[in-house]
């Protein structure tokens, strides 16, 4: 069967570690093999990708994870991504992840704990933050959450609300987002459990439950979320290691089915991905199974745009492997992987 996400992969990698900045691969249309056709390093350790349009067409975006931080855009339109001016501060430090929301792209900065905003040229080309939103607080592990660190920030799905996702705090805050003038202002609040360290979160289909997965303690929290209200409710709690025999553990990256059937965990320290099934309304989580991640230390996990693979990026071992997937069971079956130095994300475009 012909993959309708055939196409590009964009790999990023970590500079600082060996990687060459943002590889580009082809992607089979029918296997889903990556093969390598170029590399752009124009911004160090471009951790994370995110893929926009404006009027000249594709833009990638990425995050520049170094101290202070930055992000860069590049025009996709050529054979390889080419850079649009030079890297823009953010006025934080280390982003991890980056989103667009409301004609802004926005920042997580881990290492400053805040949230930036930084408006669109007409050419996608990002300009300098309309704001800077910091959070404050801590959580009881010393050694990770002596302050805030956002680690992700996204649009709910109903476009209206802008998440931010805090490991250092034990919280996902709820911010508005104001179109027309950038600027970012906190609406409320979802409080995990203490020292459970929320990392990243992904949106069930409908649109009605969020999965927040802990990096502390690896777990995910199934919450319920109500579009209109702006209000994240923690229901339940699925631990990703029922028989408490999981070692170091420190969980990564969520991935949601496109039919909502099942959730797909990356984990490093255990070098796995954790397959889960939730219920019919999406309020439940169960662990089904593990399978080795195809190398060490999965940074993230992505699912292709057709729905029928998995990618591995392992940071340590330096691949990306991915996964053909089982439709009814969920249960991913390793099928190749590319060499890429440092590997730290996967996105599709």
């Amino acid at each position: 069967m012909e993959d309708k996400g055939a196409g590009r992969a964009f790999i990023g990698s970590f500079t600082s570690a060996g990687g060459r900045g943002i590889v580009v691969a082809a992607v089979d249309p029918k296997t889903g093999a990556l093969t390598e056709t170029g590399a752009v390093d124009a911004a160090p350790n471009p951790s994370y990708l995110a893929l926009g349009h404006a009027e000249g067409g594709p833009v990638l975006y990425a995050v520049s994870e170094t101290l202070p931080g930055a992000v860069a855009a590049y025009d996709l339109t050529g054979p390889l991504p080419r850079p649009l001016g030079a890297p823009v501060a953010v006025r934080g430090d280390e982003p991890t992840h980056l989103a667009l929301a409301q004609g802004h792209l926005l920042t997580a900065n881990y290492g400053s704990g805040s949230v930036s905003a930084l408006p669109l040229a007409a050419d996608g080309a990002p300009q300098a933050p309309s704001s800077v939103l910091a959070n404050e607080g801590g959580g009881p592990d010393h050694d990770r959450q002596l302050g805030p660190h956002a680690h992700q920030v996204l649009p709910d799905p109903s476009g209206r609300w802008v998440l931010n996702v805090d490991l250092g705090t034990d919280a996902v805050r709820i911010l508005a987002l104001d179109p027309a003038t950038g600027g970012l202002t906190p609406h409320g609040e979802a409080a995990l459990p203490p020292g459970t360290g929320p990392r990243h979160l992904a949106f069930h289909p409908s649109g009605r439950h969020a999965y927040v997965l802990g990096e502390l303690v690896p777990t995910v929290t199934v919450c319920r979320w109500d579009a209109a209200a702006g209000v994240l409710e923690p229901v339940g709690d699925a631990p990703l290691f029922p028989d408490g025999t999981e070692g170091p553990a420190y969980p990564s990256a969520p991935v949601v089915s496109h039919d909502g059937r099942h959730l797909w965990v990356a984990v490093r320290g255990s070098d796995t991905v954790v397959v889960l099934e939730l219920g019919a309304d999406g309020e439940r989580a169960h662990v089904v199974a593990s399978v080795p991640c195809g190398g060490e230390w999965p940074r993230d996990l992505v699912l292709d745009p057709s729905g029928t693979r998995l990618y591995a990026a392992n940071e340590r071992s330096g691949d990306v492997t991915w996964f053909d997937l089982d439709g009814a069971s969920g249960l991913p079956r390793r099928a190749g992987s590319l060499a890429v130095p440092a590997a730290s994300t996967v996105l599709f475009g």
